[in-house]
């Protein structure tokens, strides 16, 4: 399973490889960064949103997300943290989902090297998807188009209290490739409370 070049070589995990892999070849179609992610939303019901990847936490696997803290899905996920990404492919027709548990890094985390990731993924974001934070909460009803208004943020200022972080720890890759009629299960072995190894197993597509 080989990646792209130096970046490759870094990777921690097969699957990843194989991630990069995709992301390089549908790099020139925009939608390639859009995944959707699936959480247990009110009363157990499902809940499902396309948003954006924003990266690979540095040193591990765990997939970067940002969100506003004052939407819905955040009280949802702190009471019921797991969630899967489905990624689909267009050009190589290859689909990723990726299950794992969803950790909240909001301005309120007491963990000084959280809030360093979620003040480096601030900055890494452009200035217009940072403006985007400074406006009304999500779902609020809006009786007219008054609220739409031009707003301005300093591009050196930090994370605003509106911005939050979310990142997904994977525990299960599942990988199809409808082209060459290949499915492959990665999933991470468990002893106690730590996780070790990925296994991967050829399975029918």
């Amino acid at each position: 399973m080989a990646g792209g070049g130096a970046a490759a070589s870094a990777l921690s995990s097969p699957w990843r490889a194989l991630l990069q892999r995709a992301l390089d070849a549908n790099a020139h179609l925009k939608h390639s960064t859009f995944f959707q992610l699936a959480t247990v939303g009110a009363a157990g019901r499902p809940a499902n949103r396309t948003v954006v990847f924003r990266g690979f936490q540095e040193q591990c696997d765990k997939i970067q997300i940002n969100t506003d803290a004052r939407s819905n899905k955040i009280g949802e996920i702190r009471e019921w943290p797991l969630g899967e990404i489905c990624w689909y492919f267009t050009d190589s027709w290859e689909q990723f989902r990726i299950s794992g548990i969803i950790d909240v890094i909001d301005g309120s985390s007491l963990d000084p090297a959280k809030l360093q990731q979620r003040e480096k993924a601030w900055f890494a974001s452009s200035v217009k998807s940072r403006s985007q934070y400074l406006g009304q909460s999500p779902g609020v009803p809006v009786a007219n188009d008054d609220h739409i208004k031009d707003v301005h943020i300093d591009p050196s200022a930090g994370p605003v209290d509106a911005y939050c972080l979310l990142t997904l720890d994977p525990e299960k890759v599942d990988y199809v490739n409808l082209k060459s009629n290949q499915r492959l299960m990665f999933t991470r072995t468990q002893e106690g409370d730590e996780f070790n190894d990925w296994m991967a197993e050829k399975v029918s597509p």
